[in-house]
């Protein structure tokens, strides 16, 4: 019987998904990329699974990285952001499916065959599981023996503003209460090993660190603030703080001027720590 898990409730709507078109391989799986090298060196055919892959970007530049034999195929839950991932993968003059493809998946049943991909990546995706440990497992099974599986989770109580503005203080309480009210994980960054171990993997096969996100510069300053504007004036966020009584119209607007004075200072900055770890499936590890 399949479990039942909680569902990804704060959707894909562009007030959800817009600061995540910032990211890409290089600002958010720099850890996985020495390793994609050395492992194109001895397969330039490498298969590249991409798990939650949002509007693709991360996907898109990790594709181009393997071009011109390797293949990513990316995955999410819903078919509107796979379009527009797909639509992001041919304005960036990649061949779909030749370079790049697009599967709809859940990490819990991940329809692929046992020992499928050489590389299995999934990034900010486990924080929004009840079920992280149960997840990785299904990512093991579908990893070869040999190959690895590259994660990276924001630790979303490793967070600093400046200025200290009680307004974005409140905004960030708020993310975090939702988070956890949907059975979300608010320490995932620190957790990954333990989630990691919990799965199965052995210590020695985990190699662990820590990067880091920095929003100061004025086009990443706006790119942030005016997300999450948007998720406070039309996103769920800004119903589900309402109706658990977290906040109200007004708690909203001044995370609203928050935000905006935030954008306008030039002093202004926002570091958001991320935990990363790169597994290395053991050759002789059979699929679970």
């Amino acid at each position: 019987m399949t479990t039942q898990h909680t569902a990804y409730a704060i959707g894909h709507a562009p007030s959800q998904t817009k600061h995540h078109e910032w990211r890409t391989a290089s600002n958010s799986a720099a850890h996985l990329l020495p390793h994609l090298e050395k492992a194109l060196t001895s397969n330039p055919n490498l298969k590249l699974l991409d798990i939650g892959c949002g509007p693709g970007t991360i996907s898109v530049s990790l594709a181009q990285h393997l071009l011109p034999s390797g293949h990513v195929l990316a995955t999410d839950i819903a078919d509107e952001i796979l379009l527009r991932a797909k639509e992001h993968a041919i304005s960036k003059g990649l061949a779909v499916p030749e370079n790049i493809s697009f599967q709809k998946a859940s990490v819990y049943e991940l329809p692929f065959p046992h020992n499928e991909f050489d590389i299995v990546h999934a990034h900010q995706v486990l924080c929004h599981l009840d079920d992280p440990v149960s997840a990785i497992k299904e990512m093991l099974r579908v990893c070869k023996p040999g190959g690895l599986i590259s994660l990276r989770e924001s630790d979303m109580r490793m967070w600093c503003f400046w200025p200290e503005l009680p307004s974005l203080l409140k905004f960030h309480d708020l993310m975090v209460e939702i988070m956890l009210a949907n059975g979300g994980q608010d320490k995932g960054g620190r957790k990954l090993v333990s989630w990691v171990m919990g799965a199965g993997i052995k210590r020695e096969a985990i190699e662990a660190g820590f990067g880091t996100w920095c929003y100061s510069a004025p086009e990443d300053r706006r790119w942030w603030g005016e997300a999450m504007i948007e998720r406070l004036r039309t996103g769920w966020m800004r119903k589900k703080g309402i109706e658990m009584g977290l906040t109200t119209e007004e708690g909203v607007e001044e995370m609203v001027s928050g935000w905006r004075e935030w954008m306008s200072r030039e002093d202004a900055t926002l570091g958001i720590v991320n935990g990363e770890v790169i597994v290395k499936k053991a050759p002789s590890l059979s699929a679970a």
